[in-house]
C-alpha cells in the first residue's frame, strides 16, 4: 500500500486517511464480500496457519458484509492495539511506515467487481481486511509489524526501501510457514486469492525456500503473476525475533555491492523445501513473450 511519488488527493487528511463512510456501501458490495470470503472460508482450513483462522474468530469477520471498521477496531484494539484506517488507494512510503510503526493498518475501502473476482492491480478491502487483519489480532505477529514500520521508518533515511519491501513482500504479503502437518500459508497475497492459495502449497512449479533474511533481500519478487519462490519462515516468534535483533544498517551496506538474485533463482546454500520446476513460468513466458 505504499509507493513514493503519490500527490495527496483532496479529500485525504494529512496522513492521507478517509472515513470509511461505511453506509455508503451497496447491496452488491456487500454481496461480493460474502461471494469472496466464503470462497476463501471453505479452501483456507487445512490450510492456513491456525493464527489466521483465530484471528477471523476473534474479530468476528463470519458476519456478513463488508466489515464496519468502527466495529472491527474495537475488537482489535482490544486483542492487540491495532486499528484498521481507511485510504484512498496507496500512500506514500514514509506515511505507510509512520501507520506501522504506531499500529495503525491502512486499507483501502472499495471492493472489486464481479469482473476483477480472480484479478485485480491495487488492493481492495478484501484483500487489505481479510488477508491481513486477522494476523494482526495475533500478538506476536502484531508486534512484527509494529517492528517492520518502525524498521521502515529507519530505511527512508538510509535509503533502502527497496531492500525492505522484498522482506514486506515476501512475509507479510507472500510468506509460507512450516508446521508439523506440512507447509502452511499465511500472507495476505495468497490467503485473499482462491487461486494462489492452491498453487503455492500444492503446484510443483514456484520455489519454496527456508527464510533467510540477507538471502530475502537481494531476491526480486513479481507483482503480475503467481510467485516463483515462496520464503518459508520457521514460527512468527523466529520471525519477529530476526527482525527486531538484526541490525538492518550494515546489512543494507552489505547488499550494495551484490547483485540482486533473479525469482526462480535456487542457490546451494539454500534450505529447499522444494525445489521448483518453473513450469507454469515458463509455460506463461511463451505464451506471452515479451
Amino acid at each position: 500500500m505504499a509507493d513514493s511519488t503519490l500527490a495527496k488527493p483532496p479529500e485525504a487528511a494529512d496522513d492521507w486517511t478517509i472515513p470509511q463512510d461505511w453506509a455508503r456501501y451497496s447491496d452488491g458490495e456487500h454481496a461480493m464480500w460474502d461471494q469472496l470470503f466464503e470462497r476463501q472460508a471453505r479452501l483456507l482450513p487445512g490450510r492456513v496457519a491456525p493464527a489466521f483462522l483465530d484471528g477471523l474468530d476473534v474479530l468476528r469477520l463470519s458476519k456478513p458484509g463488508i466489515p464496519d471498521f468502527a466495529e472491527l477496531n474495537a475488537r482489535l484494539m482490544d486483542a492487540t492495539g491495532w486499528q484498521v484506517v481507511a485510504v484512498p488507494g496507496l500512500v506514500p512510503d514514509a506515511l505507510f511506515f509512520d501507520h506501522l510503526a504506531h499500529r495503525r493498518f491502512v486499507a483501502g475501502r472499495f471492493i472489486r467487481t464481479p469482473e476483477q473476482i480472480d484479478y485485480l492491480e491495487e488492493p481492495d478491502i478484501f484483500h487489505d481486511v481479510f488477508g491481513h487483519v486477522p494476523l494482526l489480532a495475533n500478538p506476536v505477529f502484531a508486534d512484527y509489524m509494529e517492528a517492520y514500520g518502525r524498521g521502515g521508518q529507519r530505511a527512508v533515511e538510509l535509503g533502502a526501501i527497496d531492500r525492505l519491501a522484498r522482506l514486506y513482500w515476501y512475509t507479510v504479503e507472500f510468506g509460507l510457514l512450516r508446521a508439523p502437518e506440512g507447509l502452511q500459508i499465511y500472507g495476505a497475497g495468497i490467503v485473499s486469492s482462491f487461486s494462489e492459495s492452491i498453487f503455492a502449497l500444492d503446484d510443483p512449479s514456484p520455489n519454496r525456500i527456508g527464510f533467510d533474511l540477507k538471502r530475502l533481500m537481494r531476491t526480486r519478487y513479481r507483482i503480475d503473476d503467481f510467485q516463483q519462490t515462496y520464503f518459508v519462515i520457521d514460527s512468527f516468534e523466529d520471525l519477529l525475533r530476526q527482525t527486531i535483533e538484526s541490525d538492518f544498517a550494515p546489512l543494507y551496506r552489505e547488499l550494495e555491492g551484490t547483485d540482486d538474485l533473479d525469482v526462480a533463482t535456487v542457490l546451494e546454500s539454500d534450505r529447499i523445501d522444494h525445489r521448483g520446476t518453473q513450469d507454469y513460468a515458463r509455460a506463461r513466458a511463451a505464451r506471452h513473450p515479451i
